[in-house]
């Protein structure tokens, strides 16, 4: 009659056993023992592993600084010495200034007017006349004679530049008497991007001639 409280006995033994959870080992098939692995604990943030919010400092790629470009007293930026002598190599100077006023009265005197109303502004428009109107004008003339000074100094505005040139005429007429002359001329071209080379170049802007006594 002991063998039901020994079945009895040995089952209380095995449930107490299985019950053991506060117990880190529990008991092998053979006898033995296995210790129980602490369960992970999962880390703060995204599935991705990356933390869920940024730490301090700047955010995504660093920003490379703007160099500080130099300019010009009239707000023009200043080209390195390299690329301004690139970009100013055929640039008209003020000697082709004085050049076009000088080609402009060898055309009068050649009684080439039409070349000659070409060297001002707009197609020579900026003499305001016509060409036949232009060439009429010199209808009494039978030539000039032309003493310039020294050119002054080149004046910038947007996209053009300008230059003045002062002279002293003398105009022959047929009757056998002479006209003087005393002045300047102020010559402009341009210096936007796309302008043409004709746009470049010199061209008579206006004149500003007083007669005087012989």
């Amino acid at each position: 009659m002991r063998t039901p409280f020994i079945a009895t006995l040995l089952l209380s033994t095995l449930l107490l056993a299985a019950c053991g959870g506060g117990d880190a080992k529990k008991t092998t098939a053979d006898g033995g023992t296995v210790e129980q692995l602490p369960t992970p604990t999962g880390a703060a943030g995204g599935v991705t592993g990356m933390p869920a919010r940024p730490g301090p400092g700047p955010i995504g790629a660093p920003v490379a600084e703007q160099p500080e470009v130099a300019l010009d007293a009239d707000g023009n930026p200043i080209l390195p010495e390299a690329a301004q002598g690139e970009a100013t190599a055929d640039e008209p100077s003020p000697d082709d200034a004085v050049a076009v006023i000088r080609d402009y009265y060898a055309a009068i005197n050649s009684g080439d007017f039409g070349r000659a109303y070409a060297l001002w502004s707009d197609d020579g428009r900026a003499s305001g006349q016509s060409p036949a109107q232009f060439a009429a004008g010199f209808g009494d003339t039978t030539g000039v004679s032309v003493e310039m000074q020294a050119p002054g100094s080149v004046e910038a505005a947007a996209g053009s530049r300008y230059i003045e040139i002062p002279v002293t005429l003398v105009a022959a007429q047929r009757d056998g008497g002479q006209r003087r002359f005393s002045g300047r001329y102020t010559l402009r071209r341009a210096v936007v991007d796309g302008a043409t080379a004709e746009q470049r170049a010199w061209r008579i802007a206006s004149a500003n001639l007083q007669e005087t006594a012989p």
